[in-house]
Formats: structure tokens, C-alpha cells, sequence
């Protein structure tokens, strides 16, 4: 009984879309973040090493590609569910 009032109130009110903007501004938040972090690592790294700096300049930025990629991928999902 519950339930099922439950999802009558969930596809009327709008939920499914209140969800999807809420899980994709959390992708966001969190990318953001993630780069955030791989940027300071790298800098701090590149300044404790700097002849390894091509290494790992390459790195931060396949790195920073896959956590931009992922975002991406929370997004459309987010996406489908509206």
C-alpha cells in the first residue's frame, strides 16, 4: 500500500528529475574535485622532481581525460532518467 503510493507520488511530483539533476550536479561537483586534486599531486610532484616533469605532465592529463570521461558518463545517465 505504501509503496505503491509512494511511486504514484514519485511520477506525478517530478522526482525522476529532481534525481537526475541532483546526480549530475554531483558528477560535476566531484570531477571538479578529482582534477582539483590531480592538478595540486602533479605540481607538487613536478616540483620535488622537476626532470620527470613530461612524465608526468602525460599522466595528469590521461588521468584528468578518464575523471572527465566518467563525469560525462554520470551526466547522460542522469540524463536518461528524465
Amino acid at each position: 500500500m505504501l509503496l505503491t503510493i509512494l511511486l504514484q507520488a514519485a511520477a506525478g511530483a517530478g522526482l525522476a528529475k529532481f534525481g537526475a539533476g541532483l546526480g549530475a550536479g554531483l558528477a560535476v561537483i566531484g570531477a571538479g574535485l578529482g582534477i582539483g586534486k590531480i592538478g595540486a599531486a602533479a605540481m607538487e610532484g613536478i616540483a620535488r622532481q622537476p626532470e620527470a616533469t613530461n612524465d608526468i605532465r602525460m599522466n595528469m592529463i590521461i588521468i584528468a581525460a578518464l575523471v572527465e570521461v566518467s563525469a560525462l558518463f554520470a551526466i547522460v545517465v542522469c540524463g536518461f532518467l528524465l
